[in-house]
């Protein structure tokens, strides 16, 4: 294999190009042609591959090997032939807005707070950044603006090899040691970096940078960046939300946070009195429960953590196995009880009649049934109480 002329580094606009095949190997599945030439962009440093037609037939995948780019297709084409090829130009343009957005909002970082970039990813929804420092919320919002004040300047994009010489003066990022030359890219000022990827022509072009989230990672910080028009997107979708979630707050977007503050403190306050009243009617169960007599009982007002004590508080004044049932998961919950005894078996009766997911201990099982109405339910745990009731 020879090396292929990378003409996406030359002419990083190229679209529509024309080129020789000088070679294509059949694979387990498809072919890998060789040209003479190619606009189409390889994956590597974090950049997935264009994608387009080559000589009318679709390419999937590019791949550098050994100064070869190598297009994955799933028809041959004739060794000797010239094949026009187009990239996708929605793909690379989003590419292209992703990777320059990068090196401006990373170039800031390492600006500000001398933070490395050691992680880039263009995926899909976002692109990734591994940051190896921590950042704060406030930190993340300086940097945020900055780069998009680089935006905003819209100054050139420069993409070069330097010579030896003029390498050696210059102070650039690069993640890794590089023999041989070195490509740099150099963000409109705001970042200069070795990168291999494909790029914008201005600053501008970028459109919006937008950090979407932030967590630690490896005791840094792990980004969810947007740029461009995927920024554009996050932004309206996120808006909308906001719209919406304020129509059912009675609050517009910027006066969010304390409606639903307001709306978790009544929510709080709720939990508590159900609580207070599940504790009140678990009583009362109790109370009217005969001692040393099973019993099944259907609570349509329990949650979760009302099923249990209501169950446990019965069994605690009959002493006998009880059982019961609320509205819950995809049909009824269920808790089952007996103070000292095991109703493991019932349990595992019970879900494999009705559907049921859950288990326990062997005094105390709850779960959830997907299938079986309340009476049958019923019924079906009355009858089987007796082989579990000493």
């Amino acid at each position: 294999m020879g090396r292929t002329l990378k003409q996406y580094e030359i002419h990083p606009d190229l679209r529509e190009f024309s080129a020789v095949v000088v070679g294509c190997t059949p694979l387990e599945q498809g072919y890998a042609v060789e040209l003479d030439q190619t606009a189409f962009y390889p994956e590597g440093g974090g950049q997935p591959c264009d994608t387009g037609i080559l000589g009318g037939v679709p390419v999937h995948e590019v791949h550098e090997r050994g100064g070869c780019i190598l297009h994955y297709t799933d028809a041959p084409l004739e060794v000797g032939r010239r094949v026009d090829g187009f990239v996708d130009n929605a793909r690379r343009r989003d590419h292209c807005e992703q990777h320059t957005g990068e090196h401006i909002l990373s170039g800031t970082l390492h600006r500000l707070f001398g933070a490395e970039n050691v992680g880039f990813h263009i995926g899909s929804p976002a692109v990734r950044m591994d940051m190896n420092l921590p950042l704060t919320a406030e930190e993340l919002a300086e940097a945020e603006a900055q780069a998009n004040a680089a935006v905003r300047a819209d100054r050139p994009v420069r993409c070069w090899y330097p010579e030896p010489e003029e390498l050696a003066r210059l102070v650039y990022r690069s993640k890794k040691e590089i023999d041989g030359p070195v490509r740099l890219v150099d963000a409109g000022g705001a970042d200069l970096c070795a990168c291999c990827g494909t790029h914008l022509a201005t600053t501008g072009q970028v459109g919006a940078i937008k950090i979407l989230s932030a967590q630690h990672y490896k005791g840094g910080v792990r980004l969810a960046v947007a740029c461009g028009g995927r920024a554009q997107r996050a932004i309206a979708e996120t808006w909308q939300d906001a719209e919406q979630a304020g129509t059912l707050l009675s609050a517009g977007p910027g006066r969010l946070t304390p409606a639903v503050r307001t709306a978790v403190q009544g929510q709080d306050l709720l939990r508590q009195r159900l609580a207070a009243m599940q504790n009140d009617l678990a009583e009362a169960l109790a109370a009217a429960a005969v001692p040393g007599r099973p019993c099944v009982l259907y609570c349509a007002g329990a949650d979760g953590d009302g099923l249990r004590r209501i169950c446990l508080k019965v069994a605690e004044h009959t002493g006998a196995v009880t059982a019961v049932l609320a509205p819950g998961g995809q049909g009824l919950a269920y808790g089952i009880t007996l103070p000292g005894g095991d109703v493991r078996g019932l349990c595992r009766a019970l879900n494999q009649a009705f559907a049921g997911r859950g288990g326990g201990k062997p005094g105390f099982c709850q779960g959830s049934l997907a299938q079986g109405e309340e009476a049958s339910v019923r019924a079906f745990l009355t009858e089987k109480i007796n082989e579990v009731q000493p």
